[in-house]
């Protein structure tokens, strides 16, 4: 397809195929208390990168209220992992929300080879201009798409060396994949790049269930990065895991004794992830083709330090 075509196609899809989210929101986040706990004296103050997505983004448009905060791409030039390829165009606003959608890469057949190109998945990127470091909360009021695709809020370090993941989560109505529909993955990673290892927990505590399924409505999770170790999660005001001490934070020395310490950047995006890929489980033609299905949705996103009351 020619890039002139695919354009006009985006921009024809995003006017009439994708949806406005079928729940209405709530009134961002004034009324609602952040869930964290602050010492005395202390109190939050949002930070300017918090998006209530109440400007209008259509999939080619870069707004002031969306361009002063994000860029519609990853931190750096890769385009994602598995069958994942993270395309401008596949984030747009709409009624106070950002949308993340999936759509199926053409397939293209090589004649030398005789072969078709892997049945890749361009979905939408959104990352922060700026990092952001502890202490410090982040939450989200999200509706995961129906998809076997990864719906993620997450940080990364510039160097991708450090990972908290916010919401990661795999929607999919599909009678085998319930399990992971019931379910939220609340951890963080650490690594190192060469030769690559990557150290995350595995505990059962890092799957979270409420024994609903997080596609059928929005759900707010957020994550009170307070120390280089110690993470909090908090699914819907309440709080649903804790990561602490090194023994769950770096068990193996990946960051020689500094924990999560690095200033990170904020990514909103879908994933077609390898692990899952990799075993047969990566979206049809036709689910792509859902526009009720192939869309992750974000109300808002709020990202808040604690401050002194005397400081404001």
């Amino acid at each position: 397809m020619k890039s002139i075509d695919c354009k006009r196609w985006l921009l024809f899809a995003a006017t009439l195929f994708f949806p406005v989210p079928d729940s209405i929101a709530e009134d961002d986040w004034d009324e609602i208390e952040i869930p964290v706990k602050l010492d005395h004296g202390e109190t939050w103050k949002h930070l300017d990168i918090s998006d209530s997505f109440s400007y209008e983004k259509t999939p080619l448009g870069k707004p002031a209220g969306f361009s002063k905060r994000w860029n519609e791409s990853f931190i750096n030039n890769w385009t994602g992992p598995g069958l994942t390829q993270w395309t401008v165009g596949h984030a747009y606003t709409i009624n106070g929300h950002l949308g993340i959608a999936a759509s199926r890469i053409p397939r293209e057949k090589n004649a030398a080879s005789n072969t078709v190109q892997a049945e890749k998945v361009r979905t939408g990127c959104i990352s922060s201009k700026q990092t952001f470091m502890y202490p410090l909360y982040v939450e989200a009021r999200v509706k995961i798409s129906n998809q076997v695709l990864a719906s993620n809020v997450w940080m990364l370090s510039t160097d991708s060396t450090q990972e908290i993941d916010v919401v990661e989560a795999y929607g999919s109505d599909r009678p085998d994949q319930t399990h992971f529909a019931e379910r939220i993955h609340l951890s963080h990673h650490v690594f190192i790049r060469k030769p690559f290892q990557d150290y995350q927990p595995t505990d059962a505590g890092s799957w979270f269930s409420k024994g609903v399924a997080w596609r059928e409505g929005f759900h707010r999770v957020g994550v009170y990065w307070r120390d280089p170790w110690h993470l909090e999660y908090y699914v819907d005001g309440k709080l649903a895991r804790i990561t602490s001490g090194r023994s769950m934070i770096d068990p193996q020395g990946f960051t020689e004794g500094t924990g999560l310490s690095k200033p990170m950047h904020i990514i909103v995006n879908m994933e077609d992830q390898d692990w899952r890929s990799d075993a047969g489980i990566t979206p049809t033609d036709d689910e792509l083709g859902d526009v009720k299905k192939s869309i992750m949705w974000v109300d808002w996103i709020r990202i808040c330090k604690p401050t002194s009351r005397s400081s404001q």
